[in-house]
């Protein structure tokens, strides 16, 4: 590993610009967006088909292409989330790419990192605490303890923690009522941060959040519980995005962490933003297939911060196709209409998309060739993708190939589906029916009641954030290919007022994962002389 001031020099930033986290990790100071006021680089997006249960190498290629676009003389960085522990012990062993295509250091991102997760967690817990700590002492805003949303959350799958009770022992152990938890990754806060453009647009996001609501039926917000000030002591160094390397040298800025399922699915506005002030190129992750990620990406962020993507890289492998086409061992032709539709969505939407066709071990020539053969039917530019074997070596033909889309880009076709002005129902409706290939969608009592609540309370104007399976455009992780007609299913739907987004719940869909019968954590550990065991490189 390089020293991370050299890593830093490539971007131009000075050692005064960087809070050192040890030899290879830094914070960013804030104060580097003054230093270099003007936007200079074009943003690529990061998106996939539908992906399988073990993923379909979303991180390596966001890895990759940025080593490949250095390969070929251009100034690139990477904009990556930062791993929550709940995949990492839970299915994935690790979240920082592979092969001659991952971060360092691989064990400290992975893990505790820079304690960002920490002071999420801790601040939304403390926000929890301060709430039951205003009912046990009065309750003088007067909130309805059965209208109260705002559950506690840790960085752990734990199915046993979704529905608990709390205050149970009598008076002074707090008023009993039920609640419970969320991963940290789905907690508001991470959505906040992620979404915060300064510290004073952080702290008004923060005041914004709404925790329940009063006998009257009102909102009673962090602001309304003097809470603001503490989260802001909390979250002070976290909202410094953080500077690490590739396996190249390359630099990556990694910020936050929310889930795509059921958050919105990409690193921070302010690393995203630090890379398009100091690169040419910045690389940056969504979540998931384009039907998640890239759907909140240009639908719910795009629309925020104003970062227009310039490309897309779409992942493509001859599992998920034979996935999609209904069977493991079955042709790879038979998810091609699920490609098609992650191609036709992104379109949808204005932006050019390229088929990076991720290659594992074992994949044949003439599958390979099959599936670049058909999308050049669609006249969509691919590359063969083999950044874990090959580094960015093996990236550069699909890295010519996004510059080249990049550079024909008109950012004013690039637009997304709905506006603001619409009803929330509406909203969730036309990306139901556009993107999901839904032919209506069916709002339970209950959540029907709750969007009637939030438009009259004025927050309608806000976009949606839909909570569904990653692994189907449906609300059914069963249902595979491209199917149409289908009812999505709305069982709920929640307020993120300080993030700025209304959460519409698809189906059964947990916010808070359980883990596996044999979970990645029993093939943990370290051997004699620290270092790690088991973890995915």
């Amino acid at each position: 590993m390089l020293p991370i001031a050299d890593v830093a020099a490539r971007l131009g930033l000075t050692p005064d610009l960087l809070e050192p986290y040890g030899h290879a990790i830094a914070k960013i100071r804030l104060e580097a967006l003054e230093r270099f006021p003007t936007r200079r680089g074009k943003l690529i997006i990061v998106t996939a088909i539908t992906p399988t249960t073990s993923g379909e190498g979303k991180t390596v290629n966001t890895i990759g292409l940025t080593q490949g676009l250095v390969k070929l003389g251009h100034n690139a960085v990477a904009a990556l989330r930062e791993p929550s522990l709940g995949p990492v012990f839970g299915m994935k062993g690790g979240a920082t790419g592979g092969g001659k295509a991952s971060l360092e250091p691989i064990d400290r991102i992975n893990l505790h990192f820079t304690g960002d997760f920490h002071a999420i967690t801790s601040a939304h817990n403390l926000l929890a605490a301060l709430l039951d700590t205003h009912l046990h002492f009065g309750n003088d805003l007067r909130i309805d303890p059965k209208e109260i949303i705002w559950p506690r959350c840790m960085d752990m799958n734990d199915r046993a923690l979704r529905r608990i009770a709390t205050g149970l022992g009598g008076r002074e152990s707090g008023p009993a009522r039920e609640t419970g938890f969320v991963i940290t990754a789905a907690s508001e806060i991470m959505a906040i941060l992620a979404l915060a453009e300064s510290r004073d647009d952080l702290r008004t996001r923060l005041g914004r959040i709404v925790v329940g609501f009063s006998y009257d039926g009102q909102p009673v917000t962090a602001a309304d519980l003097k809470a603001v000030g503490p989260m802001m002591l909390l979250l002070n160094d976290a909202l410094l995005p953080n500077l690490v390397q590739t396996s190249e040298g390359a630099p990556a800025i990694v910020h936050c962490g929310a889930f795509a399922n059921i958050a919105h699915g990409t690193s921070s506005v302010l690393a995203q933003r630090l890379g398009l002030h100091l690169a040419d190129y910045v690389v940056n992750e969504t979540g998931f297939a384009a039907d998640l990620g890239a759907e909140k990406f240009f639908d719910l962020v795009m629309p925020m911060c104003g970062h227009v993507p310039s490309a897309a890289a779409v992942i493509v492998t001859l599992k998920a196709l034979r996935a999609q086409g209904g069977s493991p061992d079955g042709p790879v032709d038979r998810g091609f209409p699920n490609l098609a539709r992650h191609l036709d969505n992104l379109r949808r939407w204005g932006v050019t998309p390229v088929i990076a066709l991720n290659r594992f071990p074992g994949d044949t020539d003439g599958n390979l060739d099959l599936v670049l053969k058909f999308c050049r039917t669609l006249g969509v530019d691919a590359a063969l993708s083999e950044g874990y074997a090959k580094g960015g070596a093996g990236m550069e033909d699909l890295a010519a190939k996004i510059v080249a889309a990049a550079g024909a880009s008109d950012a004013g076709t690039i637009k997304p589906l709905y506006s603001n002005d619409q009803p929330l129902a509406e909203k969730i409706s036309i990306i139901a029916t556009n993107v999901y290939g839904a032919g209506r969608v069916s709002f339970k009592p209950a959540a029907k009641s709750r969007l009637e609540k939030f438009e009259s309370l004025g927050y309608g104007t806000l976009p949606v954030c839909i909570a569904k399976t990653q692994y189907s455009f449906t609300d059914d992780p069963k249902q595979m290919g491209a199917p149409t007609g289908w009812t999505l299913n709305i069982s709920d739907v929640t307020l993120s007022a300080g993030a700025g987004f209304v959460v519409a719940i698809a189906g059964a869909m947990m916010l808070m994962p359980g883990l596996g019968k044999v979970p990645q954590a029993q093939k943990l550990d370290v051997d004699d002389q620290g270092r790690p065991i088991g973890m995915e490189y």
